[in-house]
């Protein structure tokens, strides 16, 4: 059977979104930790810590993550997530956003092949931290990743994650998987895919088209039909009879969460309605009942909003 992995998306999937999504849905057999960016400064702020936290993660299988474009961040990086119990740390080579690229990191990082060498030669001579990587093809062309491989063969690394993008298109057009087949071809080490498996059909058409792929990412589909992993474990296409009642308690763990840390009523409805972008996609029926719930600017008109949204359902 596959390994499923959900994408480390900024500011979406921490602890407070891994737990109730395990609780609810299941089906992700790792859950990547958004990433930890240090700034220079070899500080960890506490919103990482308690991302990272044993007692905020019981019973999931948490992979932490850090974009950095320096050796000693990612050392530093490295001892502390080992200090918490893990044995293995991400390198983000894929974030697409000019604020991140432009400064050397993410997937404006690819093109330095002699910088990622430096990198990863002092991380594996200075730790005995588990590496794995998480990539772009490329910032501005496909072709990029494939003069970073002969480097990457040199070291003993878990895993290589690849979204079949490159970070120019940021997450605009279609996945390139003529590309992803190059990298297939261009590495001994293992490779798992991501990019746009948004539905079941889409999984099986990308399984079919890469059948030596036993691992898949998921990310923007998740946050959209939470249902989507459990639904490809179990290769159905239909929703359980208690869909509704499910991504209520979900939808109510994860607002209470917010309302306990944000400040106003303002501020916890604008990171739900982040969310709700995305459950529309899944929702096409109910999209004017989930732009009230988006537009919402009290409890009390959210809480309004979103009884309209499940009648609309129902």
């Amino acid at each position: 059977m596959s390994t499923l992995i959900s994408s480390p998306l900024q500011s979406f999937t921490d602890y407070r979104f891994r737990n109730p999504h395990h609780r609810f849905f299941g089906g992700i057999d790792e859950y990547y930790a958004p990433y930890i960016k240090l700034l220079g400064k070899l500080f960890i702020k506490p919103a990482y810590e308690r991302d990272l936290l044993p007692k905020n993660n019981t019973g999931l299988t948490v992979i932490p993550q850090v974009m950095t474009n320096d050796a000693d961040e990612f050392i530093f990086v490295s001892k502390y997530v080992q200090s918490l119990g893990y044995n293995e740390l991400n390198w983000n080579l894929g974030c697409p956003y000019p604020m991140v690229t432009t400064k050397c990191l993410g997937s404006g990082l690819i093109a330095d092949p002699e910088r990622v060498d430096r990198i990863l030669d002092r991380v594996h001579s200075e730790t005995d931290i588990v590496v794995s990587m998480k990539m772009r093809m490329g910032y501005e062309d496909p072709t990029e990743i494939l003069a970073v491989f002969p480097i990457l063969e040199k070291y003993p690394l878990r895993n290589i994650g690849i979204h079949a993008r490159i970070g120019r298109q940021l997450y605009k057009g279609g996945v390139d998987l003529d590309s992803f087949q190059k990298c297939i071809e261009s590495t001994s080490h293992k490779l798992y895919y991501n990019g746009d498996i948004s539905s079941v059909q889409a999984y099986r058409e990308l399984t079919d088209r890469f059948p030596s792929i036993d691992t898949w990412m998921i990310g923007r589909g998740l946050l959209a039909d939470p249902f989507l992993p459990s639904m490809i474990k179990k290769n159905i296409e239909i929703y359980p009879d208690d869909r509704m009642e499910r991504f209520s308690r979900f939808h109510d763990v994860l607002f209470s969460q917010f309302e306990e840390v944000l400040s106003g009523e303002k501020h916890v409805i604008m990171k739900m309605g982040s969310y709700w972008e995305y459950f529309s996609w899944v929702f096409p029926d109910s999209l004017r009942e989930i732009k009230k719930i988006r537009k919402a600017k009290t409890f009390e008109a959210y809480d309004k909003a979103l009884d309209y949204f499940y009648k609309s359902v129902d």
